[in-house]
């Protein structure tokens, strides 16, 4: 039984990650113009606060963040004039989309490394907060900013433009800070030292990642952003047809890729070279 001492710890870690939470999600990457966001793994706070203090725990922290986010979108209520309307997005949109955080504590049982444990989590609770949107997408924002026909379809697509990018942002820094930190104990500390590449080797590969992502989450917002009308709301594919290649958005897609792809590949290529020359020596 947990002593008072511990139960106040508990209570204040989790505000303090709460607040962290909240920071991460208005620093976002990018905002899709009809809802979601791609943020600086906003998720990870609670999923920490449930796989170091039980699912349950998790849960109720998972609530008090989906209502904190509810708080600062108050703004889309206001397209809806029926009080079930509004209750189901509260409920879908946020405090049950935030609330499944809670759940990614229940990969803390797995047997295997705990990086690979909070990646776990960190797929479960993306995939569980993504059938949320969807079906909130295909069901309430269904003839506003999704088209009644073909609801569902619409809702899958338009989700996945920002929660794919925002899910692998979440399982790199959650893998990444399952392998450095120790979450497992009552103190946070890091992890025992093992042999690893150096510094530099490590530090390519982290930046090859982030150049990746970077890349990854821009040519989805200027290429995805573009399947629905500004004016109608409508969903239409032929947005993305290519009357002009220089100077579309096309261009910017192709020319940001191409970037990314020759400044990756040059990176893990020295990194290569690096680690050879380690073992040699």
């Amino acid at each position: 039984m947990k002593t008072n001492k511990q139960k106040t710890v508990r209570l204040v870690e989790s505000a303090l990650l709460l607040a962290v939470a909240t920071v991460l999600g208005e620093l976002a990457l990018a905002r899709l113009p009809y809802g979601g966001s791609i943020t600086v793994a906003s998720m990870l706070p609670v999923l920490l606060i449930a796989y170091r203090h039980g699912t349950l725990w998790g849960l109720c922290c998972g609530v008090c963040y989906g209502a904190i986010q509810q708080l600062l979108g108050l703004s889309s209520l206001s397209y809806f004039s029926t009080w079930q309307s509004i209750v189901a997005i509260i409920l879908l949109d946020y405090v049950i989309a935030f609330a499944v955080i809670g759940l990614g504590g229940l990969c803390r049982c797995l047997p295997v490394h705990q990086s690979v444990q909070l990646l776990g989590g960190a797929l479960l609770t993306s995939v569980l907060r993504y059938a949320c949107h969807v079906i909130s997408g295909a069901t309430v924002w269904a003839g506003l900013s999704i088209p009644t026909e073909a609801a569902l379809t619409y809702s899958f697509i338009y989700n996945a433009t920002y929660m794919l990018p925002e899910a692998i942002v979440l399982c790199a820094v959650a893998y990444y800070l399952g392998g450095v930190l120790d979450f497992g104990r009552a103190e946070i500390r890091r992890m025992p030292a093992v042999a690893t590449p150096s510094r530099a080797a490590n530090l390519l590969r982290a930046l090859s990642g982030l150049v990746a992502l970077a890349a990854f989450a821009f040519d989805t917002v200027t290429v995805f952003a573009r399947l629905q009308n500004a004016e109608t709301g409508e969903f239409d594919l032929a947005n993305l047809r290519v009357e002009r290649f220089a100077g579309s958005f096309w261009m910017a897609a192709a020319i940001v890729t191409a970037v990314a792809v020759v400044a990756c590949t040059v990176m893990l290529l020295y990194r290569k070279r690096l680690l050879r020359a380690a073992q040699a020596a």
